[in-house]
Parts: structure tokens; C-alpha cells; sequence
């Protein structure tokens, strides 16, 4: 028998997973459930990283998994219906994106294990880990960043644009609950760049342009996006609006560089995910949640988008492309 994987999206229908064939289900099937704040087309690429990790776990021997997932499409509003929807399946293991499907998951279930990514930069003050090394309970993951990170941002946009002197930091509080953890950082970092650091929350998409507009006022304004699933979102909307504007903005993550965003630097996405699959693997083997450390992310990866650098008028320093892991032309 070959191994099968599939997911169940949104709308209950079943779709076969590319890397499986389909095979007759059995009781013994082990149930992996995913809740994912963004689209489903994000979602997709995460749930092939899973199954990557799996097969890396010795799942490409004969064995099956059900991947039951469901994707907010960027609405919180969505994230604690779904988390109750794939909790109804009898998943055996709980993969969650984001802290808001985090907090969600922890509320509805405190006895289904959970692997979270993109985990609160501080699982232990805010009541979801006992520790990083031992977090007790049924909850155990992945950080997606860690804010020592911000310091970094704000010298990585001075140098590719050295004219900037006032950032705004945009969010959506809704969907980045740990915002003051890295806007401390942030507003401390600053000053010893010469920079006014300005935070922007926005609650909706119509108040993205607004912000943007304002920074754009002044020639030495520029902007950094915090990792925030709703602004990822709306990256494509978010990068146009900056190139419009002639706006300098650095970002967390490539997926908005390779939407013609300037410049990002932050960790890989996907290696989480892979990540998250093995210490699922590890709870359905018998591994208490509790007895798996919270970890930091590993890959970390600078890429600038020159096409943009040139539209801006920006002359990119060739010490910056040599230390950059990707340029796109």
C-alpha cells in the first residue's frame, strides 16, 4: 500500500495531497489537524512543508496521514469557528498558525496536543508554556521571530535607503497581539540611528493607504511591516501602495520581495512547518507535548528586490548584494 496524505479545505470536500495516492482509510489512521489564519493558497504551500517533515519522520514507508485543515483567509473572525471545526474531526495532533489560532485552540482544548507556529515571543508570560525548555500543559512549538530581530530591520532600511529618518511600524493589532513586545525594541532601537520611530496600527485594509500616504510625505519617511498574518495577506496590496508612493519599506518575510516589496530579512517560513511536522510525528508516538522544548527559528534570510531599489532611486551597496541570500532582477 502506498502512503496516502490528503487534506480536507475549507467547505468539507476532500482533495488528494500531489505527493500521495489515494488508499482505502482504517480507524488506525493517525489525524493531524491545521488551522491556518491566512488563504488557501498560503495554507497549501505549509501543508506540503508538513509533509515534507512527515516523510523526513519515516513516513514515506507505507503509512497514512489525514491532514484535516481549514484557513481563516485572513478574517479573524473565522480562526475560533474553524479551531472548533477541526477539533470535531478527533484530530490527534493540533498544528496552528499565528497566536490568535493559538489562543483559540488553547480556549477550546486543553487535552488534544497542540505544535504552534509562529508562536508569541514569549510563551511563558503569556500563560501558554510553564517554560521554553519544559512548556507543561499540551501546548509545545515553534517562534517565528524573536525581537532582537527589530534592531536589525531598522539598520538594514537605513542602509539600503540612508536618506530615512522616520519609520512607521505597521500591524493589525487583532492578528499580532505580541505588537508592544516588539514595538518596545523597536522604539529603543531607533534613536541611536537617528530614526522617529512611529507605531501604525490599522484595524482594516482601507486604512493601509492612509498610512503609507502619510509616511510618504516626507522624503526621508520609510516603513517595516511587523510579522502579522494580515499583512501578509495583503502583501500584493501592501507592496504596490509602497511602490507608488515611493515609500522605502523593509518586511519580515520574502514572499513580499518577490511581490516587489524593496527588501526583506526574517526567517524561513516553510522550515517551521517541516519543523512542526517532526515533533507531530514525536506526539503520536507517545512524546508528551510537555516534555518538547519551545524553539527558535534557524534559517534566516535577507533578500532585496533591485528592480524596486531602481524604481526608488536607491543605489544598493554591493556589500549589501554580497551578504543578500537572494536579489531579484
Amino acid at each position: 500500500m502506498k502512503r496516502r496524505a490528503f487534506m480536507t479545505l475549507l467547505g468539507g470536500a476532500a482533495v488528494s495531497w500531489p505527493l500521495a495516492v489515494r488508499a482505502q482509510q482504517t480507524p488506525e489512521v493517525p489525524r493531524i489537524g491545521f488551522v491556518y489564519a491566512g488563504s488557501k493558497a498560503a495554507a497549501a504551500l505549509r501543508i506540503e512543508a508538513i509533509l515534507s517533515g512527515l516523510r523526513v519522520s519515516g513516513y514515506a514507508a507505507p503509512a497514512q496521514v489525514e491532514i484535516v485543515a481549514r484557513t481563516a483567509e485572513g478574517d479573524p473572525a473565522q480562526i475560533a469557528p474553524l479551531v472548533a471545526e477541526v477539533i470535531a474531526k478527533n484530530v490527534n495532533v493540533f498544528i496552528v498558525n499565528g497566536p490568535a489560532v493559538l489562543h483559540a485552540a488553547h480556549l477550546a482544548t486543553r487535552t488534544i496536543p497542540i505544535v504552534a507556529l509562529d508562536l508569541e515571543t514569549d510563551p511563558v508570560a503569556s500563560g501558554v508554556a510553564a517554560s521554553l525548555a519544559r512548556p507543561g500543559g499540551n501546548v509545545t512549538g515553534f517562534t517565528l521571530v524573536e525581537s532582537s530581530i527589530v534592531g536589525k530591520w531598522l539598520e538594514l532600511l537605513k542602509e539600503i535607503a540612508p536618506r530615512v529618518k522616520r519609520v512607521a511600524f505597521l500591524f493589525q493589532p487583532a492578528t499580532a497581539p505580541y505588537a508592544q513586545y516588539y514595538l518596545d525594541v523597536f522604539k529603543a532601537a531607533a534613536p541611536s540611528l537617528g530614526i522617529a520611530a512611529i507605531p501604525a496600527p490599522i484595524n482594516k485594509t482601507s486604512e493601509i493607504e492612509p498610512v503609507i500616504a502619510e509616511q510618504a510625505r516626507d522624503q526621508n519617511g520609510g516603513l517595516i511591516l511587523m510579522p502579522d498574518t494580515f499583512l501578509l495577506v495583503h502583501r500584493a496590496e501592501i507592496t504596490s501602495l509602497a511602490a507608488r508612493y515611493a515609500l522605502p519599506a523593509l518586511y519580515p518575510y520574502s514572499n513580499y520581495t518577490k511581490a516587489g516589496g524593496l527588501v526583506s530579512y526574517g526567517y524561513d517560513l516553510l522550515d517551521n512547518y517541516r519543523r512542526a511536522a517532526i515533533y507531530a510525528d514525536r506526539i503520536l508516538r507517545g512524546t508528551k507535548p510537555s516534555e518538547l522544548p519551545v524553539q527558535l527559528p534557524v534559517k534566516v534570510q535577507l533578500t532585496v528586490n533591485l528592480t524596486t531599489a531602481k524604481a526608488l532611486g536607491l543605489n544598493v551597496p554591493s556589500s549589501f548584494l554580497l551578504r543578500a541570500d537572494e536579489v531579484i532582477e
